[in-house]
């Protein structure tokens, strides 16, 4: 039946097309006739309706006789009202409008007893119209008058077939239709588009909501996203309009009314509260917009003489969003938490409550952002810390309450928004420096009401206010700028790196109280980075005076920061024996893996005193042991720490770190002694290559008693290879180049420290046969 009907179609089509060609017909009579052949039709598929209903025969769904006729009849009407204004000119455009609209609604109208299908056609047909006709200057009030009768036909008829797809077609369409001509609007044309975003939303509620006015009956606890989205999709038309219009009284008095009517529309109809977010969400998106030009604006500002001449942004039509602001901030923060409890679903408390948090404060950064700048402000700060009050108490209260779905987490979104402002007061009212400290204050605050409310959405929530707290300092790793000043360590690197690495750590320790999971792994991440940050940036501001980004560094800034990676390394491996953390541990093996290559490529190359010929300093405190004394120590702890802990691999690794600066340390200090401040491999005396032998020998038998003592096989043959070393440099160097009295000492030193050595292995290590036996035999007995 439809290809027979498509048949139909184009056999009628080609036969006017060769009435056209042979001029059979003139344009007068094709219209005349093609508006015959349309109420035809129509009149066709009416009367086949009404014979199937009196004989009780109903067609199939697929191939309903008289939808086809129906379906036909009306594109015919379309195309014969447009070839008379488009092709031939017999219509002007308001009458071929009003045609156009009419077999429109008719169709819709007609869809009611013929089905979907030629409901499809209609909305197609209704919403194109206007398109089709155009005027030389286009009638604002006209075109949205027309679609409020073609989007309230098509919400009536989906209303009453209960067609939800037809909704959002007629949603989509009528959102659209905000658009044109909206980036150059006259005054006279915003009022018009106003209109039809307020009528457009109007229709949704009338007719869409469950439970309100002409809308569906509501299933309790049910969300009804198609009634949402439609409210929400009319909300951004007003949204639109504003931002398109630089907020035009207006359009912005056409945005409230929605946004308050959307708070009342979810109060009374719990199927619509997805809307109130988009409200919310909305609302500080107008007014972030409000707020953010103006301040680029300022920027532009004519200054010295000429300030002032020109009126400042900032302070033109704030008192109306103000007004607006402090009206909305109030109503979604009163109406979220009087709705608690309402709802016997889960999803609701939460929502108000969301929208209850985010939109105020929200509000109030756009509010603060315009009229202050990044300028402290107490009046703002003053009022962040009233609402972080006002979530405190709303979270007791909550916390009182009979249990029901979805309250415990309303408490706990009352209690994150109460921790939110109270970082934001404290960022208001001081510097703009403790933005950073702020935000990372917020963090351990989320992280305990976790603990206390085990809801999953916050544990995510700090580690994404951790992300910002990062992004923040990726952006000026100096916190304050050039402000940081010249003072060591108590300058605000102290404060914007120390401050957040505490709130990480307490924030990672109450996490993983109740689990171990990824947001737990990010804080105690972010932990160990920010103290690694801290020490090593209060460092470099310490030996570049303030100038963090000077190209070059020195041996004693070197020094420094493998002494404090060293000691970081250390920390972590109690940290890691007490919590078992994979973070704890890789940050361990990470951090000591990069102090290891920064003593071999920095002390051992790049900035080893005998490449650079830089002056070392003192006789004995001096750069040397700052950069090669007070590691070697620290590596030695290192490796003590690590017995029991980590594999042997390590700890020996560790152990030739300490044995390798410890002799840098030496040689180092020897040169220094012999040669001054500069030092160099092209001026060694007899006197200080024995001084050398001697050191390295002393320093062996030293590490061999403190194998001893510890029962430490790695300091024992640490002190081994020091001895063996010692060995090769007297038998390889001294002989050849020492003379006299030198090489006679060198050589009688080391042949009585072997001789010693030999002998305390064989007393200690390993006593005679004939003396263990001896302890071992019975005593006699008495009688024997």
């Amino acid at each position: 039946m439809w290809v027979g009907g498509i048949a139909l179609a184009l056999g009628g089509i080609f036969l006017v097309r060769y009435s056209i060609e042979q001029g059979l017909i003139g344009p007068g009579l094709r219209i005349v006739f093609g508006a015959l052949l349309a109420a035809g039709l129509m009149a066709a598929g009416e009367w086949t309706r009404r014979r199937e209903n009196l004989s009780g025969f109903i067609g199939l769904p697929t191939a309903h006789i008289p939808s086809i006729l129906t379906a036909a009849g009306t594109t015919v009407a379309y195309a014969t009202v447009y070839a008379a204004y488009d092709l031939y000119g017999f219509l002007p455009p308001a009458p071929a409008f009003l045609l156009l609209g009419a077999v429109a609604l008719s169709t819709l109208a007609a869809a009611l007893l013929h089905g979907p299908a030629l409901a499809a056609l209609g909305l197609i047909g209704a919403y194109l119209t206007p398109i089709l006709v155009a005027a030389p200057v286009p009638n604002y009030w006209a075109l949205y008058v027309y679609l409020a009768f073609v989007t309230a036909a098509a919400f009536a008829l989906a209303r009453a077939r209960l067609w939800r797809w037809l909704v959002i077609a007629a949603i989509v369409f009528g959102m659209l239709w905000i658009f044109p001509g909206v980036d150059r609007l006259a005054s006279d044309a915003i009022v018009p588009h106003a209109f039809h975003a307020v009528i457009g939303f109007a229709l949704v509620a009338i007719f869409i909501v469950p439970g309100l006015a002409l809308g569906p009956e509501p299933i309790p606890g049910r969300i009804d996203e198609v009634a949402s989205t439609g409210l929400a999709a009319y909300l951004s038309a007003a949204a639109v309009l504003v931002l398109a219009t630089r907020h035009d009284g207006a359009a912005l008095a056409a945005f409230a009314l929605v946004a308050a009517a959307t708070v009342g529309i979810a109060w009374r109809a719990e199927a619509a509260i997805p809307a109130v977010a988009a409200s919310g969400l909305l609302t500080a998106l107008v007014l972030a917009d409000w707020a953010v030009p103006a301040v680029f604006e300022q920027l532009i500002l004519p200054g010295g003489p000429a300030a002032g001449a020109v009126p400042e942004p900032r302070f033109r039509s704030v008192e109306w969003h103000l007004m607006f602001g402090g009206t909305f901030a109030v109503l979604f923060g009163a109406a979220g938490f009087l709705a608690q409890g309402r709802s016997q679903g889960a999803s609701a408390p939460m929502v108000w409550a969301a929208t209850a948090v985010l939109a105020p404060i929200a509000i109030l950064m756009a509010l603060y952002y315009r009229i202050a700048g990044f300028e402290r402000s107490i009046p703002f700060a003053s009022l962040a810390l009233l609402l972080a009050a006002l979530y405190a108490t709303a979270t007791e209260i909550l916390g009182r309450r009979r249990t029901l779905p979805g309250l415990a987490a309303a408490g706990a979104i009352f209690a994150s928004g109460a921790v939110a402002a109270l970082a934001l007061a404290l960022t208001l009212a001081l510097e703009r420096g403790w933005l950073t400290i702020g935000l990372a204050l917020m963090v351990p605050g989320i992280a305990w009401i976790a603990e206390k409310r085990p809801l999953p959405i916050l544990r995510w929530v700090a580690a994404i206010v951790m992300l910002l707290v990062l992004a923040r300092v990726g952006w000026e790793p100096r916190i304050v700028g050039r402000d940081v000043g010249t003072t060591p360590i108590f300058n605000w690197l102290l404060y914007g790196y120390g401050g957040p690495a505490t709130a990480f750590w307490l924030g990672g320790y109450l996490l993983r109280r109740r689990a171990d999971d990824l947001p737990t792994r990010m804080l105690e991440s972010a932990a160990i980075l920010f103290t690694v940050l801290l020490a090593f940036t209060e460092i470099r501001h310490w030996m570049t005076g303030g100038d963090m980004y000077r190209p070059h560094s020195s041996l004693d800034e070197l020094g420094l920061q493998v002494s404090t990676g060293l000691a970081i390394a250390i920390g972590l491996e109690h940290v890691r024996a007490r919590t078992g953390s994979v973070v704890h541990d890789a940050g361990a093996l990470a951090v000591a893996g990069l102090t290891a290559l920064a003593i071999v490529v920095g002390l051992g190359i790049t900035q080893n005193p005998l490449s650079t010929g830089r002056e070392v300093g003192g006789p004995f405190l001096n750069s040397i042991l700052l950069a090669y004394g007070l590691p070697a120590m620290l590596a030695a702890v290192l490796a003590l720490v690590a017995r029991g802990r980590r594999p042997q691999e390590y700890r020996v690794t560790a152990a030739v770190f300490a044995v390798g600066l410890t002799l840098g340390y030496l040689s180092l200090e020897v040169m220094r002694l012999y040669q001054g401040s500069v030092l160099s491999l092209r001026e060694i005396t007899e006197a200080e290559q024995y001084t050398h032998s001697a050191i390295w020998l002393l320093f062996g038998v030293v590490l061999l008693f403190v194998g001893i003592l510890l029962r430490s096989q790695p300091a024992r043959l640490a002190s081994a290879a020091v001895i063996l070393i010692t060995v090769a440099k007297v038998f390889l160097l001294d002989l050849a180049g020492l003379q006299g009295v030198f090489r006679a000492l060198s050589f009688l030193g080391l042949g009585l420290v072997l001789v010693g050595i030999g002998w305390l292995y064989q007393r200690l290590l390993f006593p005679r046969p004939t003396a263990a036996r001896a302890s071992a035999a019975p005593e006699p007995s008495p009688s024997s």
